[in-house]
């Protein structure tokens, strides 16, 4: 089964009073381009998050986003208590030494000014405890992410054998056309022969150039490549992901066969055909930049 090359995946987990956040999301691109955003704990384990993507994503315009959401007791600042103790010791000294009355009424707010005193957690280190929950995380968004995919590529597949039905339909109907046109061909050949240029003509040499000009004008060869085409690109959608180059191919082949009768076509019935062949296989040419 094929699969889209569109497709979105998001995963949270809880860690340490920490909510970890994953989202990948990814868009049609001829070959793998991804870009990442990590928090910075993580950013040690960039490459292992790429292998891991990349493993998984043949394909594609990939954005990765890697971020944490902290619980507001542990997001906030931190008072530091061992420096606030050392700011309170040298304060008491120098008011004694002012002689100045201690504590003053706004002792706390001067307290709470010093520098430094209010500070944030350093960044902590990544313990390999907190990194295999990462690591799930990353791996169950970029499952949900294939799932995406897989359910976009069935819609593609659907919708590519509706074009595919409808190309092999429009081709059985040009059949009836291609046994009119002999005899219309004969007719008017000789209508100008005898009617408006008024010569006699060797009939024997009439036919065999009729038959030299239909066979220039023969499609059977164009209908069987075509046919085949048709088949083999669904052969293809049923072999699987990954296909979706060849795909891209076996369409601009379908292209050449439906030009070529079209450019062989001296019937208006027969043009329109192929008029709509074409159309159809535009659409399958549109869609074909979606499968990986």
């Amino acid at each position: 089964m094929i699969q889209s090359m569109t497709g979105y995946g998001k995963s949270t987990a809880t860690f340490g009073g920490k909510k970890i956040n994953v989202e990948i999301k990814s868009l049609n691109s001829k070959a793998l381009d991804l870009s990442t955003r990590i928090a910075p704990l993580y950013r040690e384990k960039e490459m292992e998050i790429r292998t891991l993507i990349t493993q998984s994503l043949e394909r594609g315009k990939v954005d990765f986003s890697l971020w944490i959401e902290k619980e507001a007791d542990t997001a906030a600042s931190q008072i530091n208590v061992e420096l606030a103790k050392s700011y309170d010791k040298q304060l008491k000294a120098l008011a004694n030494t002012l002689g100045y009355a201690y504590p003053q009424a706004d002792y706390m707010t001067v307290l709470l000014r010093m520098p430094d005193i209010m500070s944030k957690d350093e960044t902590p280190e990544l313990t390999e405890e907190e990194w295999e929950t990462v690591r799930k995380v990353v791996e169950e968004a970029i499952a949900h992410l294939v799932d995406f995919r897989k359910q976009e590529g069935m819609a593609l597949e659907k919708k590519f054998n509706e074009k595919l039905d409808n190309i092999e339909r429009l081709l059985k109907s040009i059949e009836p056309y291609e046994t009119e046109r002999v005899a219309k061909i004969r007719d008017r050949i000789t209508d100008a022969l005898e009617k408006n240029i008024g010569v006699d003509y060797d009939k024997n040499r009439l036919e065999q150039e009729l038959i030299y000009y239909i066979e220039k004008l023969d499609i059977n060869e164009e209908k069987q490549r075509l046919a085949n085409h048709l088949n083999y690109f669904r052969e293809t959608m049923a072999g699987g992901h990954g296909q979706g180059k060849k795909l891209g191919f076996i369409a601009q082949e379908m292209g050449r066969e439906i030009n070529t009768t079209g450019s062989k076509s001296n019937q208006a019935e027969m043009q329109n055909i192929v008029v709509q062949m074409k159309d159809e296989l535009e659409q399958i040419k549109e869609q074909v930049l979606n499968v990986m």
